[in-house]
């Protein structure tokens, strides 16, 4: 690391002004103190805004979801939580403690992988239930996918017409819009508007009425906690962990992160792992040559009974071509979610000032076109070698990489595999008749998410 000016290299691609990356979403963590040495603009794989954090999101944390008032340098306090925390000792803590209960729970009696089968089957019941006619599989998803995160926050599922699921995910789809909207923008390239009283609780309603219901489930759950039994879930791990931090106020464990935390786990795991299931019966439907291989690799390793289970996957490797690539292609989340560096860098020659966002352009990496035989269109062969062996590939990172990995991982690949294999095993899926074909190109806001679509599930 040196100190010095931005030397620009001409032919350098790694790092680009944020303007550059054109339909890009803006960083959570957006700056409002322009720097006067932009690094060179190009198409590589990070992008900087310069500046000091004014993040919203913190603001809104603050007081149970009410503004906080900022410092008068625009400065709020680190965002509480997991996924947006600043890396330090609480992050650390947090991302151990998230890591750590997520594996134990699925080494019990009722494994995860025993809650995502099941979470399949009442999919499955659901899908049955059109009876072959034209529907749309975006809203059983969004019910499937947020039962098994429920299973694990609060050791409960939702019936798919409970008030309380259809209420939660209303609100999960109000909050991602408020995320991408005209007032966020604003909120972000002026935090100073945050000391307007009362102005984040309106721009951001969903997400504080979501972070409400949030804790009365926790609420719920401490009232009904038994302290002779074993934790059921995080909720109750988490709420053992505040007890025993009482009176170290270095801990991050309290009653604040347990909110934000929640918060995290629920909504990032849900709408990430449901809008890829979106893709891959789009995709099926869309290309049925290749729904059929999958089907025939299942028939010929599962049979038309058995449940599908993860040990499965090392017999099934066009499956699990077909599973990568639908994220590879899918690329739900092109920018990632915004780093910051916390000291001076240099980079390849380009000094890189401490107090940076960063944002990290992932598609670049799978859309390379230097690495993908077709890298705009859908190939599950790019995840086959010659002799039709599975191979993930280098360049294959839709979890993002590093120590800021995502960290349900594990969790989302188990329910992409699970929920994909007992779906094709009970049902072909087509474009319904007399419908357009539609379109596999993205729609952009906070995630790429297909543009809506129907299909007809036919029971095999």
């Amino acid at each position: 690391m040196r100190e010095g000016t931005v030397r620009p290299v001409p032919n350098w691609k790694g790092v680009s002004n944020g303007e550059g990356l054109g339909r890009g979403r803006r960083a959570r963590l957006a700056g409002t103190e322009q720097v006067a040495r932009p690094a060179q603009k190009g198409g590589g794989a990070v992008s900087r805004t310069m500046g000091r954090a004014g993040n919203p999101r913190a603001q809104f944390a603050a007081e149970g979801g009410a503004a906080a008032h900022p410092s008068p340098a625009h400065v709020p306090a680190p965002p509480p939580g997991v996924i947006l925390a600043r890396y330090g000792r609480a992050w650390r803590e947090q991302r151990r403690f998230s890591v750590s209960t997520l594996r134990n729970l699925g080494m019990g009696k009722k494994s995860l992988e025993q809650w995502v089968t099941e979470e399949a089957s009442c999919l499955c019941a659901a899908f049955a239930d059109q009876a072959g006619c034209p529907f749309s599989p975006s809203a059983f998803l969004n019910k499937a996918v947020s039962n098994v995160i429920s299973s694990l926050t609060f050791g409960r599922r939702f019936e798919y017409n409970d008030p309380c699921i259809l209420k939660l995910l209303e609100l999960i789809e109000k909050g991602l819009k408020e995320d991408v909207g005209f007032l966020r923008q604003v909120l972000e390239a002026a935090p100073v508007l945050l000391r307007i009283p009362g102005l984040a609780a309106k721009v951001f309603s969903g997400q504080r009425a979501f972070v409400a219901m949030m804790d009365e489930l926790i609420t719920e759950h401490r009232m009904t906690r038994d302290r002779a039994q074993p934790p059921r879930d995080l909720t109750d791990i988490f709420m053992d962990e505040i007890e025993e931090a009482k009176g170290n106020p270095e801990s991050s464990f309290n009653d604040d992160n347990l909110r934000i935390v929640v918060f995290d786990l629920f909504s990032a795991g849900m709408v990430t792992t449901s809008a890829t299931l979106a893709w891959a019966l789009l995709l099926m439907i869309l290309h049925p040559d290749v729904q059929r291989r999958v089907q025939q690799e299942i028939d010929e390793v599962i049979g038309p009974a058995r449940r599908p289970e993860m040990g499965d996957q090392a017999l099934m490797p066009f499956t699990m071509a077909v599973v990568h690539e639908v994220q590879r292609f899918g690329d739900i989340v092109p920018l990632g979610l915004p780093h910051m560096t916390s000291r001076d860098i240099e980079v390849q020659g380009f000094l890189i000032p401490k107090g940076t966002t960063l944002i990290t352009n992932l598609s670049s990496v799978l859309k390379d076109e230097t690495i993908w035989k077709m890298p705009f269109r859908f190939h599950p062969e790019h995840f086959l070698d010659a002799q039709g062996h599975f191979v993930k590939q280098e360049a294959f990172m839709p979890f993002s990489a590093g120590r800021r990995l995502c960290l349900g991982e594990p969790l989302a690949r188990m329910e992409l595999f699970l929920f994909f294999t007992c779906l094709l095993q009970r049902f072909s899926f087509s474009v319904p008749p007399g419908q357009p074909r539609p379109s596999d190109h993205g729609i952009f806001a906070f995630l790429v998410t297909p543009a809506p679509y129907q299909l007809c599930a036919v029971p095999r």
